[in-house]
């Protein structure tokens, strides 16, 4: 067999192999309770995740994409009980 051939036919198997990846669309409910879980076990409280279109505009942080990027889950820390009261003062 041609080394050429061989070589274009395991080149082709890898990326029809991985096509199926690419294909993959995760629902935003699995990533925003991800996301929340990660935020959880980090100790932070105070905060909302939002999903969104993906071509919403926002100065909020961006953490997550899903639906094969049709939407973004964007991240907002609420001031806490603490950082309410130092504000006051």
């Amino acid at each position: 067999m041609n080394k050429y051939f061989v070589a274009q036919s395991l080149v082709t198997i890898a990326l029809l192999g991985s096509a199926s990846c690419w294909a993959a669309v995760t629902p935003c409910d699995a990533i925003v309770e991800k996301v929340h879980a990660k935020l959880e076990r980090k100790g932070v409280d105070d905060y909302t995740l939002k999903t969104v279109p993906k071509d919403t505009e926002t100065t909020l942080r961006v953490v997550g994409v899903c639906e094969g990027g049709k939407k973004k889950i964007i991240y907002h820390k609420q001031k806490g009980k603490k950082q309410q009261e130092q504000a006051e003062e």
